[in-house]
């Protein structure tokens, strides 16, 4: 699963960069440049979530880029989008489809697995955002 979710870079008067997510609190990063502290994001994004995962908690929304207001008191860096991939264990399942419905996948693919949960995953983000 790709989860992409907004970053806040903020720094300080020494100097040093640390990132927060608005969504995920509690989740953040740091370096000695923005660069570095983007760098450390993606991983710490991915910690985060998978940590999320394995407690059972939903993952939220992404707030969009645009609407992220960053707290008064920080001052701002950067505002950036980061990205992780964040797998949980794969389960086999039994599932009963029409066969045309089948017949149409496996035209167009030839992974029925990987296929069914990028459906799933368009149809849940569709579904939280709503």
């Amino acid at each position: 699963m790709h989860c992409t979710y907004p970053a806040v870079i903020e720094t300080d008067d020494e100097g040093g960069f640390s990132a927060y997510f608005p969504d995920l609190p509690g989740c953040a990063a740091a370096g000695e440049t923005v660069e570095a502290c983007y760098a450390d994001a993606g991983p710490a994004l991915a910690l985060h979530l998978r940590g999320m995962i394995a407690d059972g908690e939903p993952l939220p929304p992404a707030t969009t880029l645009h609407a992220v207001t960053p707290d008064p008191d920080v001052r701002v860096a950067a505002v950036l989008l980061v990205s992780a991939d964040v797998s949980g264990k794969r389960t086999r399942i039994n599932v009963t489809m029409d066969s045309a419905v089948l017949a149409a996948i496996d035209a167009v693919t030839t992974n029925r697995s990987a296929f069914l949960a990028d459906a799933a995953m368009e149809a849940l983000k569709r579904r939280s955002s709503a």
